[in-house]
Parts: structure tokens; C-alpha cells; sequence
């Protein structure tokens, strides 16, 4: 079903119209190389070989674009994972489905001026590289050349590409990860967040029926349950995989499956590419490789992945002879919430905000720029893991609650998902229903009619009782005062007010500015935001064939990776931070790269 504002076909006034009457209701120098190792076990000794042009491991996005370029030129591949079939797509599934483009028709629709050489300034801005560049065993010198294609990948026929496959965007382009302030350092300088109609599933849809297709072909052979414990190396290349064969699961997608071992395999091909995923499951993981620039590490964090997103096989392929960089490198979110109904164990859910909420940490204290809800995420996260607690809070209205949350994932946003206009429309006269059922349900909100009733609220949550009532009071009339003129030295009022400049924030995402403690805006909502965990920034080094890059900085025979295992794309392809939106296109373009480049060196 097309979009129902396609921007090659409508006007920039009719899709504004359409956006607004859809939308406006809503009222959319490196650690050592052993960091990874203790998530790797030892290896099964071999069986029998099956052969194949190719082998891919993990059967995300990623390693799904990869299988579906590697079938186009005829190749054939075994595609395995050990998870049940249900899970075929990965984490980008579970997605929002925003993607980061540069200079689109939906920008220019909206009126927004991009370009190229803007994205690449805020891209450099907001990496940060700052290892080795020019040096070719730097750990940022292959990051730092996939950045620069990629900016010109989203800026030329990423798009176009997409859209060839049936993909297609809402026409209210979103603006995330705003920045600290200064036009050449962190952040988006305008809005190239697009939302895809159909949310996560959507953009994994095409890959998997270009897959199944050329299973139906004979060309790509599904491994399910097979779990890769070491990759078989002869001659100095990696010739093939052996591992466990786990035992059938009728796990539903995102549920743990067992890892009970009913038996061993061995498979080769004369190229392996590894598309396994991140570490963001494994706690553990996650505080042996936390960088100190962002504190200690939180104590309790909430979970954004599924369980199998293990990290396994970056200790694996290490041993194998590729190099892992910035693995301290890692995009974490501050606005987590406790799943009420979990999928995964300690299932977070991330809000994404609008810019209206008032962020204040464990003890009740406000934070500064750039600390404001959807402005610089690891700035803040740093922050808050600076205040020795591993929470912080908003303090909101129902009126910036009914317009500016919005919630990460697919399964959040069934009208999205399933393409349902009327649901979508709903949106106009109504909180979106996943929101309020976090807000009566989830056991991170309070909700309450006065102030005094909200802190008591909040003490009693956190059962410390570190919040004060008059200094909240205090900085809350602070800020309400500021909210007089339609100007303020206030740095998240003029935030709001920059928002409001914007048609599509007035139209979705942002709240008309209003006092929080206006009683026609209430009740008043305080929600407990947890640390949680997502995406591994650092991984596999690769060149910009996706070939695994050794010690030395040559290619390591036969061995390519994709996605985020290689930090999507060099080893890091983001820096130190993400401009949001470029993870599932970095799966794309990283999973396109190393198919088309191994399926070149299988001819």
C-alpha cells in the first residue's frame, strides 16, 4: 500500500495538509583487543563440510542485504543463525524505522534547505574522530572514509534505492539528537529523521522476500539453530565456520530460545561474512568495555535488545585474526522505560521526546544545555551517570505528554506498523493508547494533580526521598516565568520556541509553550527514566569492501562483516556519537558494501 502523502505525487502544500491532519493529534587510542573475549566459548571440533559460495552469519538486516546481494550474482549461501526463524530480521524488527537521508523529497516538502556538505559538517561535528585518521592503523582512519560514503549514500541513491524496493516515509520528517549549540560541533542542523510507513518490518520486508525467493531458487539455504563457535581458517584465509547445532525452538520473536546443543556442524565457503549484531544483551559486556569519559558504570540498566544480541562472535572473529576497535564506543539512551509487558528479559522502552519536558536528575536538580530531552544523548547520559545515580527524571504535563512522546519500536506504534490510517488519525483527539497504557500501567510514571502530591509520589517510587518540594517548586516557577514573552534567556524555552519555527514539531511533535504548573494542562506526570542499553559503536574494523581488517591492516582472507559488528562500517562509522536514524541505513548500506564486494571476489 503506498503512502498516503507520496511525495512524488502530491504537492508541498497537500502533503503539509495531509501530515497535519494525520499528525498534528499526536494530538512521529583503542582498549585492549581482548575486550570482548570472555563471551566467547571454545569451539566444537568439526563434521562433515557443506560447500557454498558464501557463508553469512546472523540474519539480521544486515545479513540479509548481504544474502539478497550475493543471490543476485547468482552466488550461492548458507545463512545461518542460532535463533529460531521467527527472529529472521534481527533487532531492526523491533525498530522504529527511522532513517537518516539527506536532501530528500519529504525534507524538501517540508521546506527544510539540506545538503550534503551540511550533513557531513554536523556528521564530523558530532563523530568526533579523533584516532589515527590519517593514520592507516588508526582505529578512526576506515571509520572516518565510511562516514563520508555514507553521507553521500543518504544524500544521493539511498533513497531512490529504497523506494525501488516499496519503501516508503511519512512526509513529517522528524528532528532527533538536536545538538550541544555550536553549528559545527554535535547534532542535526535540521530535521533528516524519516519515519518509514510501516515502521521496523517495513524496511526488513523487501530483504527478506528477495531472500526467501532465492531459497525458493536454490540459491540461499537456511541454518537455523546453527550457532557459529569458531570460524575454520586454512592457508592464512577463513575458509568456513564449525559450531553447535542448538535444539528446535518454538520461541516467539524476541523470546530467549534454549541453547541446549543437540549436535556439531562444519560448513565452508571460500568467503564468510559475519553480520552477528552488537552487545548490547550482555550487561557484563557492556561495563567491562564503558568508557570512563562517561562515568562509572550504571549499576542497574534496562535492556533495549533481545537476549541474542550477545556480542559472541566479535570475540570469535578476533580470533580469527580480525581487530577490534573503539569498543569503549557505545549509543545508550537515558530514557528508558520498564517494559510492562516484557518481550525480553528486562525489556526497556525508550521514549522519544519532544523538547517541552523539564529533565531534572535523582536529587531534583535541573539539568543545563545541552541536557534537554532529544538533544544530545550521551552528553546527558554522562550527566547523569556524573550524579552517582543511574536515573534521572522528567517532569511534564498531560499536554506535552498527549503531543511529544512518542516510543521506540515497532510493536509500540501498531498504527504505524500496520499501515492503519484510522487508527493513525485517532491520534488528532486522543493520547496515542501504547502511551497511556505505559502511563497507567508501567511503573516508572506518577500522576498527580498538584505538585506536592507529585513528590510524594516520586519519593515514594524511589523509596529515597531525595526530592524536595520547595526547590522543585522553585526551578518549575523559574521556568514558567520565562514562558511571558515569545522570547527568553531561558535555553530549552528558545529550544521550544526554535521547534514551534518548524511545521512539522507544530504539527507533531512539539507542545504549544505552556506553564507546567497550568492546571489546564495537567495532571501533572513525573516518569522515572532508566539507563538503557542499544548500540555497540565500535566492532570489526573493515575497509570500504567490507573485507575484516587484521593488526597489520591487511584484509584477512575470505572474511568480510557488516552491520553492527563491524560498528557499522569501519569499525566505528559514528564516532563517539550518533546523529539518530543511521543505524538500520548503516545495516543497509554496510550489508550492501560486503555483499556486492564478496559476491565480486566469488565470480
Amino acid at each position: 500500500m503506498e503512502h498516503p502523502a507520496d511525495p512524488a505525487v502530491f504537492s508541498r502544500r497537500r502533503a503539509l495538509t495531509v501530515a497535519g491532519g494525520v499528525l498534528a493529534g499526536a494530538a512521529a587510542l583503542s582498549p585492549p583487543v581482548s575486550a570482548f573475549a570472555a563471551s566467547a566459548p571454545s569451539a566444537p571440533s568439526g563434521s562433515a563440510a557443506e560447500d557454498a559460495d558464501a557463508i553469512v552469519v546472523g540474519g539480521g538486516l544486515a545479513g540479509l542485504v548481504a544474502t539478497a546481494e550475493l543471490a543476485a550474482a547468482g552466488r550461492k549461501v548458507l545463512l545461518l543463525d542460532q535463533e529460531p526463524e521467527s527472529n529472521l530480521g534481527g533487532q531492526a524488527f523491533w525498530s522504529f524505522g527511522g532513517l537518516f537521508l539527506v536532501d530528500s523529497a519529504e525534507q524538501r516538502l517540508m521546506g527544510i534547505k539540506d545538503s550534503p556538505e551540511l550533513a557531513w559538517q554536523d556528521w564530523q561535528g558530532t563523530a568526533g574522530f579523533d584516532r589515527g585518521v590519517d593514520d592507516p592503523l588508526g582505529a578512526d582512519h576506515w571509520a572516518r572514509q565510511w562516514a563520508e560514503a555514507y553521507v553521500d549514500f543518504a544524500g544521493g541513491e539511498k533513497r531512490s534505492w529504497l523506494y525501488g524496493l516499496g519503501v516508503r516515509w511519512f512526509p513529517v520528517v522528524g528532528w532527533a539528537e538536536r545538538g550541544g549549540g555550536l553549528a559545527d560541533g554535535h547534532g542535526n542542523s535540521v530535521p533528516r529523521f524519516h519515519v518509514t510507513w510501516g515502521t521496523g518490518p517495513a524496511v526488513v520486508e523487501p530483504f527478506e522476500k528477495k531472500v526467501r525467493a532465492a531459497a525458493a531458487a536454490g540459491l540461499v539455504s537456511f541454518r537455523f539453530r546453527h550457532r557459529v563457535d569458531a570460524l575454520v581458517r586454512s592457508g592464512g584465509a577463513v575458509t568456513g565456520v564449525r559450531g553447535a547445532v542448538l535444539e528446535p525452538s518454538d520461541a516467539a520473536r524476541g523470546k530467549p530460545s534454549s541453547r541446549t546443543v543437540v549436535g556439531e556442524f562444519e560448513l565452508r565457503a571460500p568467503v564468510v561474512v559475519v553480520t552477528s549484531g552488537g552487545i548490547g544483551a550482555d550487561h557484563d559486556l557492556v561495563r567491562r568495555n564503558w568508557p570512563a569519559r562517561l562515568g562509572t558504570p550504571p549499576k542497574n540498566m534496562i535492556t533495549g535488545v533481545p537476549a541474542y544480541v550477545d556480542g559472541r562472535m566479535l570475540a570469535i572473529t578476533e580470533q580469527a585474526g580480525g581487530r577490534i576497535v573503539n569498543p569503549d564506543r557505545m549509543w545508550h539512551y537515558t530514557e528508558g522505560l520498564r517494559n510492562y509487558d516484557p518481550i525480553w528479559p528486562d525489556h526497556g522502552i525508550r521514549i522519544l521526546p519532544g523538547p517541552s519536558s523539564l529533565w531534572f536528575d535523582a536529587t531534583g536538580k535541573r539539568f543545563a544545555a545541552p541536557d534537554f530531552p532529544g538533544y544530545d544523548t550521551l552528553h546527558t547520559l554522562g550527566s547523569i551517570t556524573a550524579t552517582g545515580y543511574d536515573y534521572s527524571w522528567f517532569v511534564t504535563t498531560q499536554k506535552i505528554l498527549a503531543k511529544e512522546f512518542a516510543l521506540s519500536g515497532s510493536e509500540q506504534n501498531p498504527d504505524l506498523t500496520n499501515k492503519d490510517i484510522l487508527q493513525l488519525l485517532s491520534r488528532i483527539w486522543q493520547t496515542p493508547e501504547p502511551i497511556e497504557k505505559f502511563k497507567k500501567n508501567g511503573v516508572d510514571f506518577v500522576v498527580a494533580t498538584t505538585l506536592p502530591e507529585l513528590v510524594t509520589g516520586m519519593n515514594k517510587l524511589t523509596g529515597d526521598g531525595l526530592i524536595g518540594l520547595d526547590e522543585l517548586r522553585r526551578q518549575i516557577e523559574a521556568r514558567d516565568r520565562e514562558i511571558g514573552n515569545p522570547y527568553s534567556k531561558d535555553a530549552q524555552v528558545m529550544g521550544v520556541r526554535n521547534a514551534l519555527a518548524y511545521p512539522g514539531d507544530t504539527l507533531s511533535r512539539t507542545a504549544s509553550a505552556h506553564r507546567i504548573l497550568d492546571p489546564s494542562a495537567g495532571p501533572l506526570i513525573a516518569v522515572r527514566l532508566n539507563i538503557l542499553t542499544r548500540k555497540t559503536l565500535g566492532g570489526l574494523q573493515t575497509d570500504l569492501s567490507g573485507r575484516v581488517l587484521g593488526a597489520d591492516g591487511a584484509p584477512v582472507p575470505g572474511l568480510y562483516a557488516a552491520g553492527e559488528v563491524s560498528g557499522f562500517g569501519g569499525g566505528g562509522v559514528h564516532g563517539y556519537r550518533s546523529l539518530e536514524g543511521t543505524f538500520l541505513g548503516g545495516c543497509l548500506f554496510s550489508g550492501r558494501q560486503a555483499g556486492r564486494a564478496a559476491a565480486a571476489a566469488t565470480a
